[in-house]
């Protein structure tokens, strides 16, 4: 069986398969969604595949919704004509559930698929279409962090960002100008109101998403390629707002061992592929079963009844709150300190990591005791019982492929927030820094992978990462067996507000992260050694 529109018309095929179809008329919402959409994301990976996307199947499938979701992708144009056109759109979900039983569904709530690049002129054309229709109700993004970031490390904008300013709407490539391009083309086709929502795993995501599509509208100004009034309605949230939320659901890469599953269930051609731009996506997608989506409710032109698929709708304040919770604290932090750690130990999958007592004290201690005190409960979801689950339940699921090498990518676009808001919680609440040792750990275990070597003095991959270049350069002449090699490499990059938020040179945490880091630096096992030296039972 093959996932296409004509196969689910075989309902009792796929029933004896064990996979679950959508209830409702694929076709017809197709046709609502087209002359009416109401829904744009832009950033068609794994989560929104397996999370996103299938909140607004919960609705169509319960007839509480009669539209889907347009995906969009500024970076990947394979990604959508391989995998979204070469299975008309369909994504075939596996949920692995921490008792070893899986469910599987064809998610058919993407209405169409489009490559948001000018360059592809047909696509780009139906986007402005879509842009221009008073039902739009919602844009959200998972783009990733590094998606909203215009400048590099040196604080400069990153050279395609310049292009953009200079070059104006017409010809934007960055994900944030073409955004912006595409509200340019909604106020200019009468200015009906939006939600521009960011999904994003990071602190204040709507914040950092209207920061920078101000930014390139109020450059576009300066430069006479826009008027006052365009700069005006996109910075009015009464018209034009950017909801913050809050999401966490473990999306790992595709498993061989869910690919083979599917396979023994006649279901065909789900092979992976990897992109010439480097994605590595396949037509399923495996994720685990929890997931939370905590958005502030502010939708000028309304919204899908998402609260009735689990989503919780609050305030700005309640989702600062969950998202500070949940980034700073209770899991992105503990994922963060078992990748580089995972990585340098020569792990390759999270779940066995939590089987290493060294590593299950750390991110313990990094959770309960350093991040815990300065988590203030949001109310609508306890801290202690989130990460009481985490670390017993979510990390520890044998049947979740996730690896340390994913979650690695992009480490220093991670770091001020994982780290650094604790950092900034513990100075401005006067405690002592003395209490912080799992946290300094992990930031020198970040610095101790960048050199590329594992505890064993064997050479490692790096995961991607846009500052990885300049922050190598930063430690050229670092090396395993001289401690003494990296006097004075540190200090530049640890007062770098631009990577943790601020300048921790200023703070006693410094010498205490060059103190962990030369330890680890003694020799092969010395990052092992280290950890137990420091994290005790």
């Amino acid at each position: 069986m093959k996932v296409n529109l004509a196969s689910l018309k075989d309902r009792a095929g796929w029933a004896a398969a064990g996979v679950k179809l959508p209830s409702y008329d694929v076709e017809a919402m197709r046709r609502a969604t087209k002359d009416a959409p109401i829904w744009v994301h832009f950033g068609a990976g794994n989560i929104f595949r397996a999370f996103v996307a299938a909140l607004q199947q919960r609705l169509l499938d319960e007839g509480l919704a009669d539209r889907g979701i347009v995906a969009a992708d500024t970076f990947d144009v394979d990604n959508i004509r391989m995998i979204y056109g070469g299975y008309d759109n369909l994504t075939m979900s596996v949920t692995l559930n921490a008792d070893a039983t899986i469910d599987k569904e064809i998610i058919a709530s993407v209405s169409e698929a489009l490559v948001a690049q000018p360059a592809e002129a047909a696509d780009f054309e139906r986007l402005k279409e879509i842009f221009a229709a008073p039902s739009l109700q919602m844009v959200s993004f998972t783009i990733t962090e590094k998606g909203y970031a215009l400048r590099g490390l040196d604080g400069e904008y990153q050279s395609v960002v310049a292009a953009d300013l200079a070059n104006g709407p017409a010809s934007a490539r960055h994900a944030m100008s073409i955004v912006a391009a595409l509200l340019l083309h909604r106020y200019e086709n009468g200015a009906a109101p939006l939600a521009v929502v960011s999904m994003d795993n990071c602190s204040h995501n709507g914040e950092k998403l209207r920061g920078s599509v101000l930014e390139i509208a109020a450059g576009w100004q300066k430069a006479g390629f826009v008027p006052a009034a365009f700069v005006a309605w996109v910075s009015d949230e009464m018209k034009v707002s950017f909801p913050w939320s809050m999401i966490d659901k473990i999306t790992p890469r595709p498993a061989p061992a869910v690919e083979q599953m599917l396979k023994d269930a006649d279901i065909e051609e789900m092979a992976p592929i990897k992109t010439p731009r480097g994605t590595f996506v396949a037509p399923f997608v495996n994720a685990e079963r929890p997931q939370y989506l905590v958005v502030e409710d502010r939708f000028p032109n309304g919204r899908p009844p998402l609260e009735k698929a689990g989503v919780y709708f609050t305030d700005r304040d309640t989702v600062n709150k969950t998202e500070r919770m949940k980034v700073t604290t209770c899991l992105n932090p503990l994922h963060t300190a078992l990748a580089v750690y995972g990585c340098l130990l020569g792990y390759t999958l999270i779940c066995d990591e939590m089987k290493d007592a060294d590593l299950v004290r750390l991110v313990r201690r990094l959770g309960y005791v350093e991040g815990l005190p300065v988590v203030t409960d949001p109310g609508i979801l306890s801290p202690r019982a989130f990460i009481d689950e985490v670390v017993e339940q979510r990390l520890p699921n044998p049947f979740m492929p996730d690896a340390p090498q994913r979650i690695a990518t992009d480490t220093s676009q991670k770091v001020g927030i994982r780290f650094g808001e604790t950092i900034k919680s513990y100075t401005a609440e006067g405690r002592s820094f003395d209490d912080l040792v799992a946290l300094p750990l992990a930031i020198a275990g970040w610095l101790r992978y960048l050199l590329g070597v594992d505890d064993e003095g064997k050479p490692m991959e790096l995961s991607s990462d846009p500052m990885l270049s300049e922050l190598r350069a930063q430690l050229s002449g670092v090396t395993l067996g001289s401690p003494e090699s990296c006097e004075g490499k540190l200090a530049p990059i640890l007062a770098n507000p631009v990577i943790f938020g601020s300048d921790l040179t200023a703070t006693p945490l410094a010498a205490r992260i060059e103190g962990y880091f030369r330890e680890e630096l003694e020799g092969p096992g010395a990052v092992r050694r280290t950890l137990q030296r420091h994290i005790k039972a």
